[in-house]
């Protein structure tokens, strides 16, 4: 299916705890995406960098919750919104490279400003953490937490602004969850698959099955694909690497069923590849990841 796709830089290393990932947009591209994109039949539309002053120039304003550099967070991600919102009103698909995954807020928020969404998030990590769970107070570990108005972030508004169903939600990939959020995950309504799930029943199995889930009864999903959901040796260029991730191929296949699913229906909305961090990659081979990933995902065959 013919498409513009809008790429949006998020250069943000607010809410992780190594640097680097603001540099992920820079390497996505110079890895080729823009090739990738036109490979995948997609007119490409780069709008550069959003605006984020390094972590140096601010202070964390937000010292009486746990939830480091959560002012500049919010301002970016605010900002991130009305980006993403203007791209889908524009007919385009909003593709934002990350920076570090707290980006997602504001992507979720402007996706779903005129629509309703569900989500499918393809990530070792829950990202369901709050500031009252988070044992290191990063954000880019509570985004799923705060669109979906979880502890703290259920009075931010500009956080859980896409008004979220739990029931549109799917964790596809997991395998490294903090105590109270395994806890919290177990206790809500979304659905996750943990990668002993994909062991037993097959990847294609399981994002077939995700993608029912997430695009039941909406307007649309929203795929946030952070590039530690693969395994370290595909992948290395990510700042929490877990071992036992999906393989090069399997990474693949999810996003061909997601591109081949929206061909026929129409339900991808709007994208994000985040934490590529080019310093603790290996000849930028998890940004040419992340850019082949995202040719995939927007139609991209071999025959």
């Amino acid at each position: 299916m013919s498409r513009t796709v809008r790429i949006i830089g998020a250069p943000t290393d607010y809410g992780a705890n190594r640097r680097g990932v603001d540099m992920g947009p820079s390497a996505i591209r110079y890895a080729g995406l823009a090739r990738q994109l036109a490979s995948a039949g997609a007119s490409c539309n780069d709008t550069g960098d959003m605006l984020a002053p390094l972590m140096e120039e601010r202070e964390n304003h937000d010292r009486d919750i746990n939830a480091r550099h959560l002012d500049a967070v919010r301002e970016v991600n605010s900002r991130l919104g009305d980006e993403v919102a203007a791209t889908l009103a524009a007919g385009e698909t909003p593709l934002v490279l990350g920076g570090d995954h707290s980006v997602a807020i504001g992507s979720l928020a402007g996706s779903a400003r005129a629509a309703d969404i569900g989500v499918i998030w393809f990530d070792a990590h829950g990202d369901f953490n709050t500031p009252e769970t988070s044992p290191s107070g990063n954000v880019h570990g509570m985004p799923l937490a705060a669109a979906l108005g979880r502890g703290a972030f259920a009075d931010m508004e500009w956080a859980n602004a896409a008004n979220l169903k739990e029931e549109n939600v799917v964790l596809v990939g997991l395998r490294d969850l903090d105590d109270a959020e395994r806890e919290a995950i177990r206790d809500s309504s979304v659905t996750a698959y943990t990668m002993s799930d994909i062991d037993a029943r097959g990847l294609t199995a399981v994002v077939d099955e995700a993608l029912d889930v997430a695009a039941s009864s909406v307007d649309g999903i929203h795929v946030s694909l952070d590039l530690d959901w693969l395994d370290p040796h595909e992948a290395p260029g990510v700042g929490t690497p877990v071992r036992g991730g999906v393989t090069y191929r399997e990474a693949h296949a999810a996003m061909e069923l997601l591109a081949e699913t929206d061909g026929r229906y129409g339900v991808l909305r709007s994208m994000e590849l985040v934490e590529v961090n080019p310093i603790l990659d290996e000849r930028n081979k998890t940004a040419e990841m992340a850019a082949e990933l995202a040719a995939s995902a927007l139609g991209k065959r071999i025959l």
